[in-house]
């Protein structure tokens, strides 16, 4: 494996996805909307769309050996048991922490509470836009939960591999795989670990490749997005965009930054390593699709093991969403003051309740975060067109959400690396 996240002398990796950004920002905004028939903006998207389809490519037979090479390191069934505990009951934390921040800054900031006129033309212009959604909206409610549940366990592996929108079924069998693999002969055991680690190393040279075109895809993506949208959706939109905004930074930069300064870990150090991952789950909104790079930054930037970082982070690709969970809670609190109904405390504990749940497995249904929030405004007494008062911002705060969810990720293994007693000296305190 090379030393570094791919680049070479001269400008830094993350310098040049940020310039891309800033390009892309300029060049979308000065495209004209028309060239006879086609909309330069379709260019840009193709050219991204290259780009993201080579990051999905990578990410079933990264995952699943990510995963069964870093069960095949354990020592068996206990060694398993407590780092599975660790993950999973980390992720469970720092979600409700990212939910309680957001929860207390839309009540006391309280960005639905305007005007009686001004409500009457938000669902007004809500109720319009639902119209046309109608198709992505039906038959969506509580048992949508139990469908994320039932999907875990696929009927065909080889047809949950092929879908990138399975990966929590993936993960599964992924973990029975390795799991058992453990429980071989020790000869045979070390046999196929071995395997399992050359074939990961392998794809770790294929997504050091891929990765190497990141700024180009990062430029035409965020080219297209803009062209489309126009300059307006990067510009914060009254005060729901910025409660939202500073939820996600409060979660960021405070709690988790304080979680690492508890277990030695340098906080700007961990940053600085993960900025690339980071800035490319902001250009793609999914952390899928940035899972190679994230298992590139956490690796080698940060130097935290192949067996705590293979089992952490493809996981919580899947059912780590602070972001989305916090988003998702603010989105229904704002909704029910723009609706001018009170929702009560025991209400509120249910909108966290159902965002924790939502927020766990969610990129394997079909529209995501819009069918997990309708899933809440639903319990809660709301019409299911009240998430369309949020849809002009929607596509930003979504990119902001996936770098969150994606940081929240890397400070996972970072920490889980610490409990099992790594020295993680590139980013110690």
């Amino acid at each position: 494996m090379s030393d570094s996240v791919p680049q070479k002398k001269g400008l830094a990796f993350h310098w040049k996805i940020l310039i891309a950004l800033a390009l892309a920002v300029i060049t979308g905004w000065l495209l004209p909307h028309q060239i006879g028939s086609v909309h330069p903006s379709e260019i840009f998207a193709f050219v991204g769309d290259l780009f993201l389809r080579a990051l999905k490519m990578l990410v079933t037979p990264l995952i699943v050996c990510a995963v069964i090479s870093a069960l095949g390191k354990m020592e068996g069934g206990e060694d398993f048991a407590r780092l599975g505990l660790k993950t999973i009951g980390f992720y469970a934390i720092t979600t409700l922490m990212a939910v309680v921040i957001g929860l207390f800054l839309v009540n006391v900031i309280q960005p639905g509470n305007v005007s009686e006129e001004t409500s009457r033309t938000m669902i007004e212009m809500a109720s319009q836009h639902a119209e046309t959604k109608k198709t992505a909206m039906e038959e969506r409610g509580l048992g949508d939960i139990v469908d994320i549940l039932r999907r875990m366990i696929p009927e065909n592996i080889v047809a949950a591999g092929a879908d990138n929108r399975e990966m929590l079924a993936l993960i599964f069998f992924s973990l029975l795989f390795g799991f058992f693999i453990t429980r071989l002969p020790e000869d045979r055991r070390i046999r196929y670990s071995l395997w399992w680690e050359d074939g990961y190393e392998v794809m770790i040279r294929i997504t050091q490749w891929v990765i190497r075109f990141t700024p180009y895809g990062v430029f035409a993506l965020v080219t297209a997005t803009v062209a489309k949208t126009g300059i307006a959706t990067f510009v914060p939109l009254a005060k729901f965009f910025f409660t939202v905004l500073l939820a996600l930074v409060l979660h960021t930069f405070v709690a988790l930054f304080l979680l690492m300064r508890s277990f030695g870990i340098s906080p700007l150090k961990h940053l600085r390593a993960h900025i690339p991952a980071l800035l490319t789950a902001f250009s793609t909104a999914s952390s899928a699709a940035t899972l190679p790079l994230t298992l590139e930054c956490s690796q080698v930037n940060a130097g935290i093991s192949k067996r705590v970082s293979g089992f952490t982070l493809p996981l919580g690709a899947t059912i780590n969403m602070n972001g989305t969970a916090l988003y998702e809670c603010v989105v229904v609190i704002f909704a029910s003051q723009i609706y001018g109904q009170h929702l009560s405390l025991a209400s509120q504990v249910m909108a966290v309740l159902l965002a924790l749940m939502t927020s766990v497995g969610v990129a394997g249904i079909p529209s995501a975060s819009m069918v997990a929030i309708i899933i809440i405004l639903g319990a809660v007494g709301l019409p299911a067109e009240a998430f369309f008062l949020v849809v002009a911002v929607d596509r930003v705060l979504d990119m902001c959400r996936t770098a969150v969810n994606i940081y929240g990720d890397a400070v996972c293994a970072a920490i889980i690396a610490r409990m099992e007693g790594e020295a993680v000296p590139k980013i110690a305190a």
